[in-house]
């Protein structure tokens, strides 16, 4: 998923991923334009799942 992606749909995706991921907050789901990575990261640990798990979650969304 790319940048423009996550931007454009952002408010969508995250609340899917609240539906599935209850344990999940506002602040786990915090994006800001061009730190992708970190939101990886924090979603990574809250979720125990790898990168590549956490990118699929997203582009599934």
């Amino acid at each position: 998923m790319d940048t423009l992606e996550i931007k454009g749909k952002w408010n969508e995706v995250k609340g899917k991923i609240k539906q599935q991921y209850a344990e999940l907050t506002d602040d786990d789901l915090l994006y800001e334009e061009g730190q992708e990575d970190r939101l990886i990261g924090n979603l990574q640990q809250k979720l125990g799942k790898t990168r590549d798990e956490v990118i699929k979650i997203l582009k599934s969304a």
